[in-house]
C-alpha cells in the first residue's frame, strides 16, 4: 500500500504508514478520479463499504489529510450512484483546514 507525504513545496514522496483517526471534513475539491489516481496513485485506504467508495490518506506538513467521496457513489446509492471513475466531488478531511492547501498544491504540480 502506498502512503503519500506532501512536502512544503507540494512535492509527493512515499511515506511510512500512519493513521487517519481523528480527522473530519475540512473542505472539498472538484476534480476527476483519474487526476487523483495520477497524482496519488490508487486509493490507499479501505472504503467503509457504505458511505464512501474510494479514499486516499496523505500526510502534509500540517498533518494527515484524507480525500474521499461521500454518499454519491454506488456503495451508498446503489445503481443510482456514480461509478467511482465518474465522481468529481471529493471531500478533504484532516485535523485542521490547513491540509486543504497542501492537497490542492500537490494536485497542481
Amino acid at each position: 500500500m502506498r502512503y503519500i507525504n506532501i512536502d512544503h513545496e507540494g512535492k509527493i514522496n512515499d511515506q511510512e504508514p500512519f493513521f487517519a483517526n481523528g480527522t473530519s471534513l475540512q473542505g472539498g475539491i472538484d476534480i476527476s478520479y483519474k487526476k487523483l489516481v495520477k497524482v496519488f496513485g490508487e486509493p490507499n485506504a479501505k472504503s467503509d463499504g457504505y458511505k464512501t467508495d474510494a479514499e486516499w490518506i496523505v500526510f502534509t506538513i500540517n498533518g494527515v489529510a484524507t480525500i474521499y467521496n461521500y454518499k454519491n457513489g454506488r456503495n451508498y446509492l446503489g445503481n443510482e450512484g456514480l461509478d467511482v471513475e465518474n465522481i468529481t466531488d471529493w471531500n478533504i478531511g484532516g485535523r485542521t483546514r490547513d491540509v486543504i492547501k497542501w492537497v490542492k498544491l500537490a494536485l497542481e504540480k
